[in-house]
Parts: C-alpha cells; structure tokens; sequence
C-alpha cells in the first residue's frame, strides 16, 4: 500500500503534467500574429469559462468510469445515451483527420525552416505546380509513407514524441530568456509599443478589426488549452484527491493563462507587428518560425553584432525551432495515425464498423487506417488544389483543425448536466456537489464553446470568404453524417431492444 502510495502525484507533480499536456508553445507566437497584445485578455476569459471548469468536469467523468476502457464514449454513453456518445466520440477522432491534412501539409515549413533556417516553401514546385499544390502532394506522400510504417507496427520511431517533447518544452525557456535578454539590450524598449489600454483592445491585424472577427479569436484561445481532457485520468493518480485535484486544476490553470499572457507580451518584445508580420509571406503556417528568427535576429542588434551575424543567429534560433518541432511532429504524426482509431474502435460496439474495419491485429487497426489513409489524402488534395494562396491555405487549415478539435468539447460538457442528474452512476469525486452548479458548468462550457465555433465559422463569409466558412462547417458536418449512417445501420442490424429504445 506504500508503494503504492509513494508512486501517486503530489500537487506539484499533477500541475506539471497538466502544464505539459497543455500547454503549446506555437500558440502564442500565433496568437500575437492574429490579435498583438489583445490576445492577453481572451486568453483569461477563455481560461475562467472553459479551461477550468472543463478540467473539473474531467476529473468527475474519470473518477465515475475509471474502470471502462471506452473512454469519453463509455463516459457519454452511460450519462446519455449510446447514439449521442458515438456521433460526440465519432466528432473527436474526426478532429484528428482534420489535424492529419493540417500538419500533413504544414510540416514541410518546419521541414524547410529546420533545413534553411527560414521558410522556403512558397518557391517550392514540383512538376510545374503551384507551392500549395507542391505542398499538397508532398503531405500526400507523408500521409502514405507514415501509414506504411506505422501498419507494419513499428511504432519505434514514437521515441522521437519524446525528445522533440523536450526540445519544444525548452523552446519556452529561449523565448523568455531570449524576450528579457533584448528587453535589457534595448534599455526597457518594447519593439512594438503599447499605447494604452487600446493595445489590449484592438488588434494590430487588420483582418482582426470587426466584433465578429474579435469574438471568433475565442476559438484560438480554446484551442490553446486543448489536451484538458487529459485531467480525466489523473484523479486516481492524485494522493487526497478531493483536496489536492481542484487546487492543482486551479493553480494549473492560472500558471497556463499567465505563461500564454507572459509569452504572447514577450512576443512584442521583439516584433514589431507592422514590420514584420503584414507581409503577405506570413501565415498560420510559417509565423512561428519567423517570429523566432526575428528574435534571434535582435537579440544580435541589441547588444551591437553585425547584420550578418545577427541574420546568422535569426537562422539558428529558427533551425532550432523547426528541428523541436519537426521531431515532435513525427513522433506524433505516428502515434496519431493510429492511436485515435484504436481507441474508438475498442472503446465502441465491434458491430458498428462495416466489414474488417473494426478488426485490430498485433494492436494495430490496419484495414481501417488505410480507409483513413485515403480521407486525409482525399481532403488534403481537395484544399490543396482548391486554388489559394499560401496564407488563405493554411488560414483554411488551422480553421479546419481549431472547429474540428473544439466541438467535441461542446458534445462532453453538454453530456455532463445529465450526467450529475443520473443517480445511478457512482461519483466517487465530486467538485460540483449539486446537480444545478453542474447544470451551470455544462451550459457556460457548451455555450462559451458554441459561441466561438459560431463567429470563426462565420467570420470568412462576412468578409466575403464564404469557401472558408464551407470548409469549417464541411469537415464536421461530413464526420457527423457519417457517424449517424454508421449508428443507424448498427442500431437495425444488431441493436438489442434496450440500447434501441435508450437511443
């Protein structure tokens, strides 16, 4: 029982996993790019309405089914019912598709800014093609080549997850000793100037001026605490749970809000917003990378180096940034392949997948990865061939990802009210000690998601972008009709009377 005891997380210990499990540090090079210092306060919002009461749902749901291998789909399904737990998990492995055509194309600008120091990919052509076509074939290629290895079962490679892990951890650590280093070289001076308080309300990005623009940012600010649903399985690991758990959440979330506050504001440390980020070569794609390399860059003019030699360290710190994030992303991109798919396909009924789509053999899922295989590069081929530029591409792609991985949030937390209210379910943990303070959580978590997702999904159309508000509501839209098709054929096949009637 010692043993056991000595191997429980401490307050410390549950906080650093949260951090790490959250915590990403592109989103706040990202954030700046779209909002300068008006990031700041949605970032605090988004932490008061989602992040925390999120991460306190998660822990109730872990605790209740911490003995159910199906996971949010056991955890829907017992507080529901079976239909709307398989199209909210179908919608959750689905937003992993979303990220496989995202990072599928957007991983040669780390694989150029690792190689060159700068980002390359707008020249780039093959066959006489555009770069976003280029791009788009050369992600297909990814996609083909990781699913290979990955069904073969040599999942080895997942080690690099960890290395580049630490090498992206360690990233925070460059920009924020990096960010005071040019602070102190520059005499206190910020490169892009604070005006009031009008600087934490209007963003400097002109795209980002209208109140549907500015809402649909929320988006981006949920997106960053994305991994929250982690929390769910670390109740059982936490010594007094009951005291220890809402205290690690809370300082947890205060550390996450404050670090992306800190860093977002470091950020303009050493970016001037108007210099170097309204050149129509930045985008969602490429902003990080040259962020960090203009951090180099001014790192070397404050403390009196050469053009050359501060054009030098802008390339290396930009290398050291691509190469981290290169690692991270395949080791990833591996494990993603076939992780998602596993899980769902363990974790639900074996009758609802068609054919061999739902055999899993030496633990790998290999029939259906391939069907996967051809969505993603059938959706990578479409966006990449639908005739943009560099920046509306992977603007289109990280809008894909951002409504994509947040609506399923909208799916647990709406689950939740019902799940406080069923008596029948154990809660051995509770922090929402009645059903009407769970009721409260589940509808500002589900509105304050919905809310979000509405504006960026509208936001395109109103400045006449309606191929982008297509593309946010297509992918979803898509995963939820198939999953209804997938329900419906298992519910007349094989459904017993009872699951029928509770659907």
């Amino acid at each position: 029982m010692s043993k056991e005891n000595s191997k429980k997380l401490n307050l410390v210990s549950l906080i650093l996993m949260i951090f790490t499990s959250v915590f990403g540090f592109a989103n706040m090079p990202r954030s700046f790019y779209l909002m300068g210092y008006a990031a700041i306060p949605w970032y605090v919002l988004s932490a008061i309405t989602f992040f925390i009461p999120f991460a306190f749902m998660m822990a109730e749901y872990g605790a209740a089914f911490k003995d159910e291998k199906g996971g949010i789909y056991s955890w829907m399904s017992k507080s529901v019912n079976p239909k709307y737990a398989f199209v909210g998990t179908f919608m959750w492995y689905a937003s992993y598709i979303i990220w496989m055509v995202n990072v599928g194309s957007a991983i040669w600008v780390v694989f150029s800014t690792a190689i060159f120091g700068t980002d390359t990919t707008s020249t780039w052509s093959l066959f006489g093609l555009k770069s976003t076509q280029t791009l788009g074939l050369l992600g297909i290629a990814w996609i083909l080549m990781v699913t290979y290895v990955s069904s073969k079962g040599l999942d080895k490679i997942k080690k690099i997850t960890s290395v580049g892990g630490i090498a992206v951890t360690l990233l925070n650590i460059v920009l924020l000793v990096g960010a005071i280093a040019i602070l102190i070289g520059n005499g206190g001076e910020l490169a892009q100037p604070i005006t009031g308080v009008e600087s934490f309300i209007k963003s400097p990005n002109m795209s980002y001026q209208s109140p549907i623009a500015v809402l649909a940012f929320l988006v981006f600010a949920l997106f960053a605490y994305g991994g929250t649903e982690v929390a769910g399985g670390l109740v059982d690991q936490t010594e007094n749970a009951e005291v220890t758990f809402p205290k690690g959440i809370t300082i947890a979330a205060v550390v996450i809000s404050a670090g992306y506050a800190i860093g977002i504001f470091l950020c303009g440390v050493f970016v001037n917003w108007s210099d170097v980020l309204s050149s129509e070569n930045v985008h969602m794609g490429n902003v990080a990378y040259i962020m960090m390399n203009n951090m180099g860059y001014e790192l070397g003019q404050a403390f009196g180096l050469g053009e050359a030699v501060s054009v030098s360290i802008g390339n290396w710190v930009a290398r050291y940034v691509g190469i981290s994030m290169l690692l991270a992303l395949t080791g990833a991109f591996f494990t993603l392949t076939y992780a998602p798919l596993k899980q769902i396909i363990e974790g639900t009924p074996k009758e609802l997948w068609p054919g061999k789509l739902g055999e899993v053999n030496d633990g790998i899922p290999k029939n259906a990865m391939w069907v996967q295989c051809m969505v993603v590069v059938a959706m990578i081929f479409m966006v990449s061939f639908g005739g943009d530029a560099a920046s509306k591409f992977f603007t289109k792609l990280v809008l894909m990802t951002n409504v994509a991985m947040t609506l399923p949030y909208m799916f647990i937390a709406g689950a939740f009210a019902k799940f406080k209210k069923n008596s029948s379910i154990n809660k051995p943990f509770e922090i929402f000690k009645s059903h009407r303070s769970g009721l409260v959580a589940s509808i500002v978590v589900t509105f304050t998601v919905g809310f979000a997702n509405f504006f960026t999904i509208i936001d395109p159309a109103v400045k006449g972008d309606m191929e982008s508000t297509i593309w946010s509501i297509a992918g979803p839209a898509f995963f939820t009709w198939v999953s209804l098709i997938m329900f419906n054929r298992y519910e007349k096949r094989v459904a017993s009377p009872k699951e029928k009637k509770a659907a």
